[in-house]
């Protein structure tokens, strides 16, 4: 039985599979390969309610945690609406293949539609692509203004 569910942060089973599924994530070639500290995995879901813009999907598989994606609303200058950025979708590597991103993203589409937003975002390494196979199936693509212009690229600048 697969359940897609908006997670409550205070629920302490939510808070649990959500360190699980992130740390899950870190340790995949896609997330960087390496293990999370533990005060991250346990302070996540904490974290994320003091923010009242975040919310998280989660994906269980008759009652296991299977799968997980991170937004935070945004708000986009050029439509003058809220929009949703998708920062992370986890799904846990045996249960890949069963279209679980897919319904988790058309639930946080669903959120999305209900809080009035524009558009969802979201960034996906170059070399993912089982990932953006599934997000062009859903209608993702890249982003860009003008054709001579270019696509967006995205960059950071880590503040140590």
């Amino acid at each position: 039985m697969i359940e897609i569910v908006q997670a409550d942060y205070l629920n302490a089973r939510h808070a649990k599979d959500m360190g699980f599924l992130l740390n899950h994530y870190a340790q995949d070639p896609m997330g960087g390969n390496a293990a999370l500290p533990g005060e991250i995995t346990e302070n996540l879901a904490s974290e994320l309610h003091k923010r009242p813009y975040a919310f998280t999907v989660l994906c269980y598989v008759d009652n296991e945690p299977a799968g997980m994606v991170n937004c935070f609303e945004a708000f986009s200058t050029f439509a003058g609406k809220p929009l949703v950025n998708i920062h992370d979708v986890v799904v846990v590597k045996h249960y890949r293949g069963r279209k679980l991103a897919q319904a988790m993203l058309e639930k946080v589409e669903e959120i999305a539609r209900d809080r009035g937003c524009c558009k969802l975002t979201m960034e996906v390494l170059e070399g993912n692509h089982p990932a953006k196979a599934v997000y062009r199936r859903l209608g993702f693509a890249g982003y860009e203004l003008d054709p001579a212009m270019g696509k967006a690229v995205f960059w950071q600048k880590p503040l140590t």
